[in-house]
C-alpha cells in the first residue's frame, strides 16, 4: 500500500496513492491511528482522490479509523471520494459516519 502523510498544524491528512484499496489497509491505519493519538491531533484527512475501488477490508479500515479517533473527538475527514466508492460507502452507510468533501 502506497501512501503520504503530512502533518499540518496538527491536522494529519494520509493520502493513499494506490487505486485500488484491499487487505494492507488496515494494517497501516491502525498502526497510524494509534501514532496520531499520541500526536494529540485535531483532525484526520483521509485523501481518497487516487482510489477507484475498494474491498470489504478497505471499507473496515475506514470504519476502524472512525472508532478510534471517535473514543478522543478527533474527525475523521474524507476528501476526493470517487463515484464508485461513495457507491459502496452509500450501500453500506458508511458515508453516514463521515464528513465528506
Amino acid at each position: 500500500m502506497q501512501f503520504t502523510i503530512d502533518n499540518r498544524d496538527n491536522i494529519v491528512i494520509f493520502s493513499l496513492k494506490n487505486t485500488t484499496v484491499e487487505s494492507k489497509l488496515p494494517q497501516n491505519l491502525k498502526l497510524n491511528c494509534s501514532y496520531w493519538l499520541s500526536l494529540d491531533i485535531d483532525a484526520l484527512i483521509l485523501d481518497l482522490t487516487n482510489v477507484q475501488a475498494i474491498d470489504s477490508s478497505g471499507l473496515g479500515a475506514l470504519l476502524l479509523a472512525h472508532r478510534q479517533l471517535k473514543e478522543h473527538s478527533i474527525p475523521v475527514i474524507l476528501v476526493g471520494v470517487q463515484e464508485f466508492v461513495m457507491s459502496l460507502m452509500n450501500m453500506t452507510r458508511i458515508d453516514e459516519l463521515f464528513r465528506i468533501l
